[in-house]
């Protein structure tokens, strides 16, 4: 690398100066960047299975998920914990952090080719050498002097390097401003999950609480059956060994109940104990439609998919600034103020002074740092570009599998629906036959165990059908809509 400057009041030097940096424009032109790169290919909708959804589906339209889309469960409690999550949640403040920090860097990028100016004014008490470079009168004297002066400096972007380094600069803010957007779906998602297992944990404990019901009556029939020399010891022993059993069973249930809690609390920005009266009814917790085509616009209604795509094209605009920094560089600098050898003197017409300096940097033997610096950029490129396919993909299989789930969740409960009811038809014969002595107990204890499995199913079915249609919401970019171009505007 090599710098010249030229001096430029004088009109003659200033001309040649601008034609010595016209035939360098022409030299660094010629300079070689090395081979050329061929990116990785971005994945297309068509190649993942994404159909083009039609604009007369409105069935499919309707199902998309709404801003809020946690309002669909028609529990005005979980919208209350949602709105205190992605109000005061440590996640989401951090992710604002990295937005401002973007956003911050994207404002200073895009001054570079402002035209800057400064003003300077000082003043000196100095006592001169009489051995100097300063000749008498003034060698050997002590005097005063003064500078008051205005500076201009532009540095014009010839090679649109500095609009790369902005357009990168904002792809990166953009993807911040997505990022976000990901942190607060994927927190409401949470915590809506998190609420639909307190629910189950409930509901399971209400099936447990049932079932301790259920074996003390059974208890009380064997103790009657064997005062009345019906039933022995050991029809009695097996009754009594059903309590502590079902008693197990709600303590394990209590104990995950209240760590279900304290982990919607936290997520909510509360202290751990903060919601230990939450008590969610799953049973009153309402499904939400199920989108029947999943369509090519769900990349762009995920904020991780669009910021992904985001630094995508701030890895290309990298690289587009990486190349400019093969061609000159130009800097024009102006100033004009006052200077004089005693204060008494600084504001005389005559203290005046001025100039123009172009200065040019010409990378003349920096090839090899400059396109090792390119294939850094090149890379980052296809790195950026690998992990937008991984973001895709994942997405995809996301919302694929959670309607897969959804069709099949339908039909287990169609199915476990019909098992419950002939197991609880069973299990009412059964106890009939023992009160009549014509059964044992041992068939009593059968049935109901296939009971108490049934209704435990049903509690599991319905909350991972809640679930899963909360993951669909989330993979389907929770109502999110694309408010990434506002990080543009605020840069004009």
């Amino acid at each position: 690398m090599s710098s010249h400057r030229f001096a430029a009041p004088p009109l003659h030097r200033l001309a040649a100066g601008l034609s010595l940096g016209a035939a360098a424009l022409v030299l660094a032109g010629c300079a070689s960047q090395g081979p050329a790169h061929t990116p990785l290919t971005t994945l297309a909708p068509d190649a993942l299975g994404l159909q083009a959804r039609s604009a007369a589906d409105a069935t499919t339209e309707a199902a998309l998920p709404a801003a809020q889309w946690w309002g669909a469960l028609g529990d005005a409690q979980l919208n209350q914990l949602v709105a205190l999550a992605l109000q005061d949640n440590p996640s989401l403040s951090a992710s604002q952090t990295r937005l401002d920090k973007a956003l911050a860097l994207a404002t200073a990028t895009s001054s570079a080719t402002d035209v800057r100016g400064s003003f300077t004014t000082d003043a000196t008490r100095q006592h001169y050498s009489a051995n100097g470079m300063i000749p008498a009168p003034i060698a050997g004297h002590t005097y005063n002097s003064g500078n008051v002066q205005l500076g201009l400096g532009w540095n014009p972007d010839f090679f649109g390097k500095h609009r790369a380094e902005l357009d990168a600069a904002l792809g990166q803010a953009r993807a911040a401003q997505a990022d976000r957007a990901a942190a607060a779906t994927q927190l409401a998602g949470q915590v809506a999950r998190s609420y639909v297992g307190l629910a189950r944990l409930l509901a399971q404990r209400d099936v447990a609480q049932r079932t301790l019901v259920q074996r003390q009556a059974l208890l009380d029939l064997s103790q009657q059956r064997t005062r009345a020399g019906l039933d022995s010891q050991v029809e009695l022993t097996q009754a009594q060994a059903g309590l502590p059993d079902a008693r197990t069973q709600v303590e394990m249930l209590d104990e995950q109940i209240t760590l279900a809690r304290r982990t919607i609390a936290v997520l909510c920005g509360q202290a751990p104990d903060a919601q230990q009266a939450l008590a969610p009814q799953l049973a009153a917790l309402l499904l939400q439609a199920v989108p029947t085509v999943l369509g090519a616009d769900l990349l762009g209604r995920r904020p991780d998919v669009v910021a992904a795509r985001w630094r995508v094209e701030a890895a290309t605009r990298g690289i587009d600034s990486a190349k400019a920094e093969f061609y000159p560089d130009v800097n024009l600098t102006a100033f004009v103020g006052l200077s004089a050898v005693g204060l008494d003197q600084v504001f005389q017409g005559s203290s005046r002074q001025l100039g123009v300096t172009p200065a040019l940097r010409l990378p003349i033997f920096d090839g090899k740092r400059l396109r090792a610096q390119l294939r850094g950029k090149q890379a980052d490129l296809d790195s950026a570009i690998a992990q937008y396919n991984g973001v895709v993909l994942d997405a995809v299989k996301g919302a694929g599998d959670a309607v897969a789930s959804m069709q099949s969740l339908e039909r287990q409960q169609q199915l476990q629906a019909e098992s419950l009811a002939k197991a609880e038809r069973a299990y009412d014969f059964a106890v009939q036959r023992y009160q009549a002595g014509l059964t044992g107990q041992v068939v009593v204890l059968n049935t109901e165990n296939q009971v108490i499995a049934q209704r435990r199913l049903a509690v599991d079915l319905r909350a991972r059908e809640l679930d899963t249609r909360i993951a669909l919401m989330q993979a389907l970019g929770g109502g999110w809509q694309d408010d990434t171009a506002r990080v543009q505007q605020s840069q004009k």
